[in-house]
């Protein structure tokens, strides 16, 4: 008996289809429980090998004769492109949804109603169909509805960061199909969406897997804006991350525009995407950046839930989302092939004012409203910490956690200074301001007066005359700023209307007297980490980045590339879907001379090396 044959069937057909001799972390727990029929719930980080969780029990479940897997996904753009690496791999995979014909939809129809289908991605609105769950209807009769894989699972809580409502509807899945398996993957989910997934969806008798939300590779640093926000990024972009991939998040459509034409204009190839394009440019620009090298995605946050491009170096962001999760998900999109990477954000006072505004102004109920604050809150307490990022993030998760060593405070610890009375001073004027006449102001007046500056609006206003005038002279401009940032992120200063006039929580009271301290953390420049000097993760037993190709090495990994993007072109896919770079770098350093050796290599399943083998062998033979 050869080994292989010693293997149970979901590790076999991990080594066989997929090309890996093991399974990660609690992949192996989560496919046979699933293969054997059971329901999950799986909270799993991006780049942990969430697909893996549905893929390999749908192809076993297949196997034994249970028909075809249903594997609800939010976005159409990319379905082509995940059934696209199935049928690299040898796995029979289709899509329905309105970018077919009426001809093609027909024949993927039949694929699936004649149970030779292993899987069908299909988007929620299509799933609760009435002609679709005749459909379904018909398999389950004949027991060719293997199993149901709901991905993005977090879109059916009102309390995560990407509601949708058609997948409210998903509950007639555990209706209508009792017997068969449902599996509810996501890689962002606190304990509050946790139990919305569950109830919504029906999976109460669900076994709930929940990996570490760690991503050791991503370094996190959080900046402050120096009023010049774009020439930050373009620094960060220059120093760290030259010619390489990356996503630029903004909150308007026209930031997006702006940034990308700036961005352009100083040599950095920069794409815009957000829901307002064009819906053929937006495809168009996704298509060149999940294909070509080195490109740039600015864009709303309508860009990115299921791109799977492992090589996405960056992740910065110009303006502060709305909570945690949103953070979590978004930077989690950089580094995918475990590889180190950086998620950058810059943020301001201005930041925090306007996401408090979004939530007062929504018309959401008050009790979501309040749990959108904390939410925030939680935020502001992350981009304000002057300790480890990645202890505040992952406890946000549950996860308890020690410093990381590979984040902006753990490299260049900040220093803080006692802002205490600076907050007295500050909480004082707004309430002179308040006083004399019921006036309230912004920031900009607020700190001129109290920095003793003398404009029309403070002679107009006779400000001049407050005992509050000319108080905190000593403190710069961006100091005072500081301070009613961090006084608004932790509700002791609220802001109102239009112009965003300041006025006092009951909270500031306990601040007047004294009895409240504020730290505040003196701004520093995070030390520059060069490409060749990165390391995936300062902890112990974390992942390092693998060693640098030698220049021989270099030249056969070039020439691989160049390959796998003639063969990428040729199918109309990505190129990381033919080969991701690590299994490329991989053949490179170990030069296989046979099949059976290029075999071993992690990444090349049986149906790969059939059909690029002896092309991967001749590329390397060639290069010098």
């Amino acid at each position: 008996m050869s080994a292989s044959d010693q293997l149970s069937v979901p590790a076999r057909i991990l080594q066989e289809v997929f090309g890996y001799s093991a399974f990660r972390g609690a992949q192996a727990d989560i496919v046979d429980h699933v293969t054997a029929g059971g329901d999950a719930l799986v909270l799993m980080p991006t780049g942990g090998g969430k697909s893996l969780c549905y893929q390999i029990p749908a192809i076993a479940r297949h196997r034994g004769g249970r028909g075809v897997a249903v594997v609800v996904s939010p976005l159409i753009a990319l379905m082509h492109d995940q059934v696209g690496a199935l049928e690299e791999a040898g796995v029979h995979a289709a899509f329905l949804n309105s970018t077919l014909s009426s001809e093609q939809a027909l024949h993927v129809e039949r694929e699936m109603m004649s149970g030779r289908l292993v899987m069908l991605y299909a988007a929620p609105e299509r799933i609760t169909n009435p002609r679709f769950l005749a459909q379904l209807d018909s398999l389950h009769e004949r027991g060719l509805l293997s199993l149901f894989a709901i991905d993005e699972a977090h879109c059916v809580s009102q309390w995560g960061h990407d509601f949708r409502s058609e997948y409210l509807a998903l509950s007639l899945l555990h209706e209508r199909y009792a017997d068969v398996p449902r599996i509810a993957l996501t890689a962002t989910a606190d304990e509050l969406t946790r139990a919305d997934i569950i109830e919504r969806l029906r999976l109460e008798e669900a076994r709930i897997f929940i990996s570490s939300f760690d991503r050791p590779n991503i370094r996190y640093a959080i900046v402050e804006k120096d009023g010049k926000p774009r020439e930050q990024l373009l620094r960060f972009i220059r120093d760290e991350h030259e010619d390489e991939a990356g996503v630029v998040y903004c909150q308007s459509r026209k930031k997006v525009e702006e940034t990308a034409e700036w961005l352009e204009g100083e040599g950095i190839k920069a794409l815009p995407y957000h829901a307002g394009l064009d819906a053929a440019l937006r495809q168009k620009h996704q298509d060149r950046f999940l294909r070509e090298d080195g490109i740039v995605m600015v864009a709303t946050i309508a860009f990115g839930m299921g791109i799977d491009k492992p090589d996405v170096r960056f992740v910065a962001h110009l303006d502060l989302p709305k909570n945690i999760e949103s953070y979590y998900q978004e930077t989690g999109r950089a580094g995918r092939d475990g590889e180190a990477a950086d998620a950058w954000m810059a943020y301001g006072l201005a930041d925090v004012v306007n996401q408090r505004r979004m939530i007062d102004e929504s018309p959401a109920e008050e009790d979501f409203k309040q749990g959108q604050r904390g939410k925030l809150d939680a935020l502001l307490a992350l981009a304000e910490a002057t300790d480890c990022r990645r202890v505040r993030l992952l406890g946000y998760f549950g996860e308890a956690s020690t410093a990381c060593g590979n984040c902006d405070n753990c490299l260049s610890p900040p220093a803080t200074w006692d802002a205490t009375d600076a907050s007295r001073k500050l909480l004082s004027c707004i309430y002179r301001f308040h006083q004399n006449g019921g006036q309230r102001f912004g920031a900009g007046h607020l700190i001129d007066v109290l920095r003793g500056k003398a404009t029309d609006k403070v002679a107009q206003y006779g400000h001049e005359r407050l005992s509050t005038w000319g108080i905190g002279a000593e403190l710069a401009e961006a100091q005072w700023r500081a301070v009613l940032r961090q006084l608004i992120a932790l509700g002791h200063v609220v802001t109102e209307g239009e112009y965003h006039t300041l006025a006092l929580a009951d909270s500031a009271r306990a601040v007047l007297k004294g009895e409240t301290q504020l730290l505040l953390r003196v701004p520093t420049v995070p030390p520059k980490r060069g490409k060749s000097s990165r390391v995936a993760a300062g902890r112990s037993g974390s992942k390092p980045a693998p060693v640098d190709l030698d220049l021989e090495a270099q030249r056969r990994f070039e020439a691989l590339k160049h390959w796998r993007a003639e063969v990428a072109k040729e199918h109309g896919l990505p190129a990381y879907v033919i080969f991701q770079n690590v299994t490329l770098a991989e053949m490179a350093r170990q030069q296989p001379d046979s099949l059976d050796a290029l075999a071993q290599i992690s990444g090349i399943g049986a149906k790969k090396l059939e059909a690029y083998g002896r092309e991967i062998l001749r590329v390397l033979e060639a290069s010098p």
